[in-house]
């Protein structure tokens, strides 16, 4: 059965529970669901410079979209980007917008989820596995889970 886009984030409403703040966790299927169905969804990815330029970035082309990137952590120093949603809102990520947030396995995009919902953005969900997922077997990532593994759109470069 496919689920819907008001099933998938019902769904993710009743597992996030209010101990993590944000709207919940989604799957990377559904978060392409969600962006192909959901005109104002948006995809906001929060990893660095270095891993949209040397790893890759989801590409939404498809679903004449783009995908939204505002870090998080700020590279080299990875302190907190003290500017994380005034950039986003001036990329127009509002609080009446779902923001899909994605990191590399899902740990920053938790964080700035919990952020995020704390400044008023109600709508924000976790991509699980983010962008490249855990290690597999041989400690490669982009094999196991997340955006890549799933045989999503993405590009490098």
């Amino acid at each position: 059965m496919v689920m819907g886009t008001d099933e998938i984030y019902a769904k993710a409403a009743a597992q996030a529970g209010s101990e993590v703040g944000y709207a919940g966790t989604i799957t990377v299927e559904e978060a392409w669901r969600l962006l192909a169905d959901d005109p104002d969804a948006v995809l906001v990815d929060v990893r660095t410079k270095a891993e949209w330029t040397y790893v890759g970035v989801p590409d939404l082309s498809d679903l004449s979209k783009e995908t939204v990137l505002v870090q998080w952590k700020v590279f080299p120093s990875m302190v907190d980007n003290a500017e994380f949603a005034g950039e986003l809102s001036a990329m127009g990520v509002t609080g009446d917008k779902a923001a899909l947030l994605m990191c590399r396995t899902q740990v920053r995009s938790a964080q700035a989820a919990t952020a995020l919902a704390a400044r008023g953005y109600p709508q924000c969900y976790v991509v699980d596995g983010g962008f490249e997922g855990q290690p597999d077997e041989q400690k490669h990532r982009g094999t196991r889970d997340g955006w890549k593994a799933a045989g999503l759109p993405w590009v490098q470069g």
